[in-house]
């Protein structure tokens, strides 16, 4: 099997400890003015060519979403309101829903396709789907596509 993407999303436990610690270094490089990169490295723990070596091809999932579409999969228990609460959700987040499919329930269970426009006010996309994942009810939120948006 050939697969001819340049990008793929992995949920961070699926990740090699050395790429995980080129985000950390890169999360004290932005939040710690002043630090140096060798400063940086040797408290996440990692080397400077490690660090430089990865630097360019990892970033937190909501870095990479701005000016996108992000269509998400969830599977939840067919209950009374809560489209509304994942939609009321997504608005929190300040993310502008695109479409919405809810498919006919079997078992209980529905899938709903929610495509959503990601824009620079949106706060992290990342924590959305967790927090929307954590609640009672949703069975998994999965990313389904990720696209630029014409003009951006």
């Amino acid at each position: 099997m050939t697969n001819d993407s340049d990008y793929f999303v992995v949920r961070t436990k699926a990740l090699p400890t050395v790429l995980k610690k080129v985000v950390e270094v890169k999360s004290i490089l932005e939040s710690e003015k002043g630090i140096s990169i060798a400063d940086a490295t040797e408290m996440a723990g990692i080397s400077r060519s490690s660090f430089y070596k990865y630097k360019d091809d990892i970033f937190p999932f909501y870095d990479s979403t701005k000016g996108k579409t992000v269509t998400l999969v969830i599977q939840m228990h067919d209950k009374l309101g809560f489209l509304s609460k994942i939609c009321s959700e997504i608005s929190n987040y300040k993310a502008n829903i695109l479409t919405i499919h809810q498919s006919i329930p079997v078992n209980s269970i529905a899938t709903l396709t929610v495509s959503i426009e990601v824009r620079e006010d949106t706060s992290d996309i990342n924590s959305m789907i967790h927090e929307i994942e954590s609640w009672p009810n949703i069975q998994y939120v999965k990313i389904l596509a990720q696209e630029s948006t014409p003009g951006l």
